[in-house]
């Protein structure tokens, strides 16, 4: 039987390697999506990647008969140690084989990382920050993937409980038909709470108009999650990254600003169309013809994603989410958008959850992140 063996990606051959292993180990599956792959090796850059500043972080390949075989890669994030006094080690971007030698190896990569550390703890699979996709699929094998959300074959789990991991988090995620009308009840309340908190939705007339309104965005997303244990504040140089890098994504017309009567924003929503086909046609590149599947979906789409959503803790239980979704179901409507997939919701913030209650959503995915505390015996 042959043995598997680890290697550290040192060069930038090998990084590539890295990111392309699992468009090979998914290239028949229908319901991947490949990320891009200069975003993904850019990842690992410290001039693009403001997390890899306060983070340190190593990826590794397995290989088997001089195939490669799985990835995996370590991260430990001092600012979520110094801040939150959380010390652990990440782990993300696993991918293997159905083999258990395979993963096991992998795990044990990790494993042997925290301990060289002196760290007890391992957690994944996860990204640098609370901005990175998280958590293995463990519902919805059977469902197209999205931008944002990891896919994983139904065995990754079983190998992860099988090697002594357990469940650490876990997320939901809801798909909607939405309605070909409103009810005048949802109407009459719009009116109400708007009047009630003297509150009014912004206009944008152009993409740079939303430019002044991305700083409180971001600082509407740290109140509306603060209050959850794991979330650490956005820092100034993510703030610019995500900015750079998916402001030129965001269509004006899918970004929905909420603001009181001294025009300070209370909330706000974002939603894309799906570019979740536009992303396999590519196959993760934008040249030199992936910029065009883009332009047809973001043009012609029936299906959207529910990307981010903050709202000022003051208004929080105030109704303010019904005037979000019935200013997306009148874009919706304008776009013929028939379906939204929401983004991975923690289970416990039902806060976000309420959101839906009234458009009968359908819970088509979950995801988890596992743990394993490492005992020295």
């Amino acid at each position: 039987m042959s043995k598997v063996s680890v290697i550290e990606v040192k060069s930038n051959d090998q990084l590539k390697q890295f990111v392309r292993f699992p468009m090979d180990l998914y290239s028949n599956n229908p319901y991947y999506v490949p990320a891009f792959i200069n975003d993904e090796i850019n990842i690992w850059n410290s001039g693009e990647n403001p997390a890899m500043q306060y983070s340190e972080a190593k990826q590794f390949l397995a290989y088997k008969d001089n195939k490669i075989v799985g990835r995996i890669a370590v991260i430990i994030n001092h600012k979520e140690e110094k801040e939150l006094g959380i010390r652990k080690v990440r782990f993300g971007w696993i991918d293997f084989i159905d083999d258990e030698e395979v993963s096991q190896a992998l795990i044990q990569t990790a494993i042997d990382y925290a301990k060289e550390k002196n760290i007890d703890k391992i957690e994944g699979p996860m990204g640098f920050t609370n901005l990175d996709k998280a958590g293995m699929l463990t519902l919805g094998f059977d469902k197209l993937a999205t931008m944002i959300g990891i896919y994983n074959h139904d065995y990754y789990p079983k190998h992860l409980e099988k090697l002594g991991l357990i469940k650490e988090k876990e997320w939901v995620e809801f798909e909607l038909v939405f309605p070909e009308v409103l009810p005048d009840k949802i109407h009459k309340f719009n009116e109400l709470i708007s009047q009630k908190y003297k509150l009014k939705v912004l206009n944008f007339k152009s993409k740079e108009q939303i430019l002044e309104y991305v700083d409180p965005m971001f600082d509407l997303l740290d109140e509306t999650y603060k209050h959850l244990s794991t979330y650490t504040p956005i820092s100034d140089e993510q703030r610019k990254t995500y900015k750079e890098k998916y402001f030129k994504l965001i269509d004006k017309d899918y970004i929905v600003c909420v603001a009181d009567d001294a025009d300070q924003l209370i909330a706000f929503a974002i939603t894309m169309p799906s570019y979740s086909k536009a992303l396999q046609k590519s196959k993760g590149k934008l040249l030199p013809f992936g910029w065009w599947h883009f332009l047809r979906a973001g043009k012609r789409n029936d299906r959207a994603n529910f990307y981010l959503i903050g709202i000022h803790p003051d208004y929080q239980r105030r109704g303010v989410t019904s005037i979000i979704f019935k200013e997306i179901w009148k874009l919706f409507r304008k776009k013929g958008v028939k379906y939204l997939e929401t983004n991975p919701e923690l289970e416990e913030n039902k806060s976000v959850q309420l959101l839906w209650q009234d458009y009968n959503p359908v819970n088509h995915k979950r995801r988890r992140t596992y743990s394993l505390t490492i005992n020295d015996n």
